[in-house]
């Protein structure tokens, strides 16, 4: 009988492993049928145990609160998630990519990035800032 339950369980419960996001991925921002598509993607490549990329911590923050909805922040740890440092060809940490509406790289950045260099470029890519940071 544990064996019959077992079967017929085991399906179940390998679906609902696989459907469960990892913790460390991102999601992407709940977008509403009204909401605009996110005119550039900013994925900061690095660690939460480097010292530049804490450093990045609050100036992402203060991006993804400046712009709202014309800019998606992504943060991915390179440790917890090798495969992403690979996919984007990672040498040194943090990096900065920033893609446009069809994920064509526009721009990318290693080491430490300003927050002011951050809003030039940005300024240049047509967003305005929802408030002064």
């Amino acid at each position: 009988m544990k064996t019959l339950i077992n079967l017929i369980l085991l399906p179940f419960l390998f679906v609902a492993c696989t459907q469960t996001k990892h913790p460390q991925e991102p999601t992407a921002k709940q977008v509403s049928s009204s909401a605009v598509v996110p005119q550039i993607t900013f994925i900061e490549l690095g660690s939460v145990s480097c010292v530049p990329c804490q450093q990045m911590q609050p100036i992402l923050k203060s991006i993804e609160t400046k712009y709202g909805d014309q800019i998606h922040v992504v943060f991915y740890d390179v440790w917890k998630q090798p495969e992403i440092s690979r996919q984007y060809g990672i040498q040194l940490i943090p990096t900065q990519i920033f893609l446009d509406q069809n994920q064509k790289e526009l721009m990318r950045h290693q080491g430490f990035f300003s927050e002011q260099e951050i809003d030039q470029f940005l300024h240049k890519q047509g967003l305005k800032p929802n408030r002064e940071g």
